[in-house]
């Protein structure tokens, strides 16, 4: 899929990996709700290590957006919801690992709390041709 990367510098530039926005070919969108870093087997927490539940929340992610054919690529925003944005850092590496460019918009949120005591969850909105 082909993606317009937009960016002007009129507004801030991308302080990580993500673009200030992305325009999408036409096709079906896929609205994929939050995941959590959760266990397929156990149905709980990953570990208690941050960069690991963002693998494995991610890695659920994936899952989703392969059932309907789609993958990191056809990614044009992400939300991600931190409970320490201190841990900014190691999501920007992981997604620089995980995500290839065109970077997809992207908002980072910091919460109070998330199910099941998790400290990230990544939702996605996909656009597959």
């Amino acid at each position: 899929m082909t993606k317009k990367v937009v960016f002007t510098d009129k507004a801030p530039a991308a302080v990580g990996p993500y673009s200030q926005a992305i325009v999408a070919p036409q096709g079906r969108t896929l609205y994929v709700s939050g995941q959590l870093p959760l266990d397929l087997e156990t149905g709980e927490l990953v570990s208690e290590n941050f960069e690991a539940q963002a693998r494995q929340a991610f890695e659920n992610l994936q899952a989703v957006l392969a059932a309907e054919g789609a993958n990191f690529e056809h990614v044009v925003k992400f939300s991600l919801f931190l409970t320490d944005l201190s841990m900014f850092a190691s999501v920007n590496a992981i997604m620089a690992e995980l995500v290839p460019e065109p970077f997809p918009a992207r908002s980072t949120i910091g919460v109070a709390s998330l199910p099941k005591g998790a400290q990230f969850e990544v939702e996605a909105i996909a656009v597959i041709p």
